[in-house]
């Protein structure tokens, strides 16, 4: 469409100015033509752990004569060892299914050093596959031949897309060190494309060239770790995104694209494969519509459309905004992606009465929504928005069996989705979050052997997202690893009984109660040690590093309630108690408390751990390093027992 009216409005003589000349600089270099040295190169000289390393990754983005978005890539990455090798297995993701782009000029080599000079060795073009993601996307794929610890792999290509309004994001960091990542971009004067730049250290490169382009590097760039709670890795990485704002040709009218919400909505809306999927019949919707209205409410038609679909609809494990093959042959085949699954909860709920919109969403593993940067490619799934009233809202996605009707999934938790409202042209986002705490309430009840062993039963409640993953993992995994889980490799501990309560019922609490038996290692004939912090999810502290390099992100916040009543064997008594304690964050968003006491060969402990915030800024975890050090510290305390 961009491309359309492009077409029409330029005026005869306008030129593109291509950034086709090459940057001269040390640190990358011509295809094909490699230092002994990066052969030789035994660790990243910045970090020296990695299990690989981005030598240089350059990418060269202009327009060619039919205004196509030309981006030139080439990478070169050297494997260090072993476990370097997945980055030997290339994939790239494009618009190829509808055609609006295509790759092209693939050449990948290996480069080896084999008797002190390069060895290539080609990938076939055989070898390099392509596969159909789904109606709009399409990856190429392929890998690298005789790989080995000291390999050097390197690829070029080219993507050639008609669509304006896709300019190419770049990013500088990945999950391995980049000693060099360079952009460079040229566009013609009409068109204005605004830069959302997340860049936290000095340019190497920072130009405009002689032909009118721009190019931008980052030289040194560190890797992004995989760390606990962190969101994905393109939201912490150094970048650049682009979004076209307007065409301004010459002696025209400036055309205004993509600069609101309510146009990417409409254009929604008006996509056959989005709006147009939404009012399409389903085979026996009748039964089902009909069922629904005669339910005395509009709570009891959400759950049970939703649930209806949940647990007829097999999700394709496919994220998606759109509808593959409509969502009528989707609900004839009982399969689909999470757009299709959604878009028909969508219009269930529609025909059945229920005030429903569709949404557009982004997953945790996707990145977040930035709301100041109107597009939907940000977005990778559809859900159905239902606003229950002023102050409450409803998230509905039933391609995930163990979701829950009234409740955000948690994989879509602190970021923005986008709803659309076509008949009152309200097109906005919304923030998704979960203000009520998630509980946990362990409730332990021991006895103490004068031989050292405890045998006592405990009860686990888990409410809302602690209820969906127990639910998941009991369903998904059985009962053998579950009670591995509840175990947490400690062969000390035995489960004998296992018991449910709440499994079936989404408004409940899932509570599994346990028999157990436990071995308390170090025990001798004089004393008893063990550590009353049992089968709780509080066992191990996540944030063991000393540095940060990512936003926390909880997802949600979190209360966690520990009772535990122990009886002390008779000829034996309390030798050490811990202490009853109160610890808060600076700005009171964590609290733990504990409370210890004994009396008459009782022992009763309660821990009580409370998040009020789901997000913390990577510059606040020296606090939170410390917080959740000594926290776990007390958590982990033990109560002693000595022999009268």
């Amino acid at each position: 469409m961009y491309k359309a009216i492009i077409l029409l409005l330029l005026c005869i003589g306008t030129s593109v100015a291509n950034a086709q000349t090459e940057t001269n600089t040390p640190t990358t270099q011509p295809y094909g033509k490699i230092d002994l040295a990066d052969l030789e190169l035994k660790a990243c000289d910045f970090e020296k752990n990695a299990n690989a390393e981005v030598l240089f990754n350059k990418s060269k983005v202009y327009f060619n004569a039919n205004y196509d978005i030309v981006t030139d890539i080439h990478k070169r990455v050297k494997i260090f060892n072993d476990n370097g090798k997945d980055y030997a297995n290339v994939r790239i993701e494009y618009y190829g299914g509808d055609r609006s782009e295509y790759i092209s000029s693939i050449q990948a080599e290996t480069i080896n050093l084999t008797n002190g000079a390069p060895e290539i060795i080609k990938v076939d073009k055989k070898q390099i596959f392509t596969e159909n993601i789904d109606r709009s996307r399409t990856a190429t794929v392929f890998s690298f031949p005789n790989v080995k610890p000291g390999s050097v792999i390197e690829y070029k290509y080219s993507i050639v897309s008609s669509n304006l309004g896709n300019f190419p994001d770049w990013y500088f960091q990945t999950s391995i060190p980049t000693r060099y990542s360079e952009l460079t971009t040229s566009t013609p004067d009409i068109l204005y494309y605004k830069n959302l730049e997340s860049v936290r250290q000095p340019y190497a490169v920072n130009s405009r060239n002689r032909d009118g382009s721009v190019t931008r590097a980052l030289a040194n760039v560190a890797s992004i770790p995989d760390e606990p709670f962190m969101s994905s890795l393109e939201d912490n990485c150094q970048r650049i995104l682009f979004q076209l704002m307007s065409i301004r040709p010459i002696g025209q009218r400036v055309m205004s694209f993509s600069d609101s919400w309510t146009k990417v909505g409409e254009t929604l809306m008006d996509s056959p494969e989005f709006g147009g999927q939404l009012n399409h019949k389903i085979a026996g919707e009748d039964v089902i519509i009909a069922k629904a209205k005669g339910m005395a409410n509009d709570n009891e038609r959400i759950a049970y459309i939703f649930n209806e679909v949940k647990n007829n609809m097999k999700w394709s494990e496919y994220y998606s905004k759109y509808s593959d093959d409509g969502i009528s042959k989707a609900w004839d085949k009982k399969a689909g992606n999470s757009g299709e699954i959604n878009m028909i909860v969508y219009h269930l709920l529609k025909k059945a009465g229920v005030t429903v919109y569709p949404m557009i969403t982004s997953t945790r593993k996707n990145g977040r929504v930035n709301p100041g940067y109107p597009n939907y490619y940000q977005f990778n799934s559809t859900v159905a928005y239902v606003p229950v009233d002023s102050t409450t809202f409803y998230v509905l996605d039933a391609s995930n069996k163990y979701n829950i009707y009234n409740q955000i999934p948690a994989n879509l938790l602190n970021s923005f989705g986008f709803y659309m409202n076509k008949d009152k042209k309200d097109y906005s986002t919304l923030f998704l979050q979960n203000i009520k705490p998630i509980r946990q309430v362990v409730l332990v009840s021991g006895d103490i052997k004068a031989d050292g062993k405890m045998t006592g039963t405990a009860s686990i409640s888990n409410f809302g997202y602690n209820r969906v993953s127990a639910v998941t993992r009991y369903k998904k995994d059985g009962e053998k690893k579950f009670i591995d889980y509840i175990q947490d490799d400690d062969n000390n501990l035995k489960i004998s009984s296992l018991k449910f309560e709440g499994m079936d019922t989404d408004t409940l609490p899932l509570t599994h109660t346990v028999a157990f038996d436990l071995e308390l290692t170090g025990s001798d004939g004089n004393y008893i040690y063990f550590n009353p912090n049992m089968l709780s999810a509080i066992k191990n502290n996540p944030f063991l590093s000393e540095n940060r390099f990512t936003d926390i992100d909880f997802g949600y916040r979190s209360n966690y309630t520990i009772n535990c009543t122990f009886r002390v064997p008779a000829g034996y008594k309390v030798d050490v108690l811990p202490k009853s304690v109160s610890m808060t964050m600076s700005d009171k968003t964590i609290i733990f408390r504990r409370t210890a006491a004994e009396q008459d060969g009782t022992i009763v402990v309660r821990l009580y751990v409370d998040q009020k915030k789901s997000i913390y800024f990577k510059e606040d975890y020296p606090e939170i390093h410390e917080f959740y050090k000594k926290m776990y510290e007390m958590l982990n305390e033990q109560i002693v027992l000595k022999k009268s």
